[in-house]
């Protein structure tokens, strides 16, 4: 007998294998279609208004290849990671299969529409900044296609074998990979291509909240055993029955908390490599925010002249060294302040100050500055952020305040994500959780723990996933949803003494523990790979 009937067999598991309607495959094709037509009028309509050439096909060319392969990462991180929240209702029988993936797809639709966009930069930070100011060269396009084919294939390979592994750790691993690539092949050692800080913050995140997933899910589950005693929702579920209306209730809030935060979190990973490409291929229209207010521009050139103004007061009236940009480009890598850094940083300041007075508004600024003036306001603003962090250096608090508000208005210049941006991920996140979510379903349902999934255990693994991964979210921190919900759902396991498939837990701990060495690996073989073509 095969596993898919002896899994159709038992009274109580859910009916995964029913055939899809021709109506259904209809629609997902429709809402691929048109998802890719609303990407392709916005993105001409912007060249268009921006004063580009539409006759140059070569470059919408290339760009539409490179928006497919992120777009493709954000449908497999789909099906790969969205799975894990509609695991527990089904399983409960609070909502059908086909009810449950349509509703999460849709909740992960929101959270795209709806996130910050801090999570997008915040990953994007942790990319070597000389690559970051030259997206649209050679060696930036074999970063961004490094990243996403690492991403994709480790991502494929773990869906195949039905192992939860994490969609973050993945992306963050191929991010190091790329870092300590680009720095050995320009021979430097390979531990100055990484922010090493930022990439720390994101690893805490990422290793801790697996832990916190099994530790609050157990303890969650221990607290409802002594608080509520209806004895029904420590059992599994008999037959196809759903649960008490309070705990499906619960356990229908859950799974919407879990997929709108999983949206909101993990889909600004797509929208921050796509802001990526975008401003690489057609800087134009995309390297900076032409929707700032008018009104707005003069006061960001006379912040800047100020902030000038008191950067060389603090320096004691130093020259500027030869190549400012040079300078602030080895500081943002290295960390090593020196007594250039300041001087460079006024004189870029100034710069940019003077060429906004100039045009008026950013909108304005020409088409063949529009890059420079990017990558300046961009190293600037990368420049404060690591200032700020400067053990040795301590600033007037009215030249710090000055710095941070200039931060703030050129992060609101460089760091934006446009609407049609976010609808398209959206529909490939929400398409992605559509399509392939069987796998992981069954890996979190059946092969965790030793007996079916019960009521409180499904609630109280949901519970603990929306909340850690929503409080990430508001930190602008990474998290994986699948960690944290299979940890989660373990957890209860352990705390209910139902027992744990031991096979299925060393896999997943061989997945997390192997994601980032062999992530790290791939990404860094594809780029010499792509830079050597």
């Amino acid at each position: 007998m095969s596993h898919n009937s002896a899994i159709q067999q038992s009274s109580s598991h859910p009916l995964l294998y029913k055939k899809n309607s021709r109506l259904s495959v209809t629609l997902f094709i429709l809402l691929i279609v048109l998802g890719i037509a609303f990407a392709g009028i916005n993105l001409f309509r912007d060249v268009s208004n921006a004063g580009g050439d539409l006759t140059r096909y070569v470059p919408f060319l290339l760009l539409a290849m490179a928006l497919l392969i992120a777009l493709g990462f954000e449908f497999v991180n789909g099906f790969h990671d969205t799975a894990n929240a509609v695991a527990t209702v089904i399983y409960t029988h609070s909502l059908t299969p086909t009810v449950a993936v349509i509703w999460s797809g849709f909740f992960n639709f929101l959270g795209v529409l709806l996130s910050s966009g801090v999570v997008a930069f915040g990953i994007i930070s942790l990319l070597p900044v000389e690559l970051i100011l030259q997206a649209g060269t050679g060696g930036g396009f074999a970063m961004i296609y490094a990243l996403l084919f690492s991403a994709i294939i480790w991502n494929l390979g773990t869906w195949w074998f039905g192992l939860p592994a994490s969609s973050s750790h993945t992306l963050i691993g191929s991010i190091i990979g790329v870092g300590v690539a680009n720095a050995l092949i320009h021979g430097r050692t390979g531990t100055s291509g990484v922010d090493w800080d930022q990439a720390l913050k994101v690893g805490y995140a990422l290793l801790l909240s697996p832990v916190i997933g099994f530790v609050c899910a157990a303890v969650l589950l221990l607290v409802m055993r002594r608080v509520v005693k209806n004895r029904t929702l420590y059992r599994a579920p008999d037959g196809k029955n759903q649960p008490p209306v309070w705990i499906r209730g619960l356990l229908i809030l859950t799974c919407t908390g879990v997929s709108f935060a999983h949206g909101s979190n993990d889909g600004q990973k797509g929208m921050g490599l796509i802001m990526l490409i975008l401003v690489g291929t057609m800087p134009m229209a995309y390297a900076l925010n032409r929707s700032i207010p008018q009104e707005q521009s003069p006061r960001v050139a006379a912040l800047a002249a100020v902030t000038r103004q008191a950067l060389i007061e603090e320096s004691n009236n130093a020259a500027p060294p030869a190549s400012s940009y040079s300078t602030l480009t080895t500081y943002v890598r290295t960390s090593t302040l020196t007594p250039s850094v300041l001087p460079a940083l006024a004189q870029i300041s100034g710069a940019i100050g003077e060429q906004i007075r100039q045009y008026g508004t950013v909108e304005k600024i020409p088409a063949q500055a529009v890059t420079n003036t990017r990558n300046a306001m961009y190293l600037v603003s990368e420049t404060i952020k690591q200032l700020k962090n400067e053990k040795q250096l301590t600033l007037p608090a009215q030249t710090q305040q000055d710095l941070d508000a200039l931060k703030a208005e050129l992060d609101n210049a460089t760091r934006f994500i446009p609407w049609w941006v976010k609808v398209v991920v959206a529909i490939a996140l929400g398409a992605g959780t559509m399509a392939g979510w069987r796998r992981i379903v069954v890996t979190v349902g059946e092969k965790i723990g030793k007996s079916h999934l019960t009521y409180a255990q499904g609630a109280s693994a949901e519970l603990v996933a929306m909340v850690t991964i929503g409080a990430a979210d508001g930190f602008g921190l990474p998290v994986s949803t699948t960690h944290v919900l299979s940890s989660g759902v373990a957890g209860t396991m352990a705390a209910n003494r139902s027992g744990l498939q031991m096979a299925t837990v060393r896999n997943l701990l061989m997945a997390w523990i192997l994601t980032l060495p062999i992530s790290i690996l791939l990404s860094a073989s594809l780029y010499w790979l792509f830079t050597h073509f």
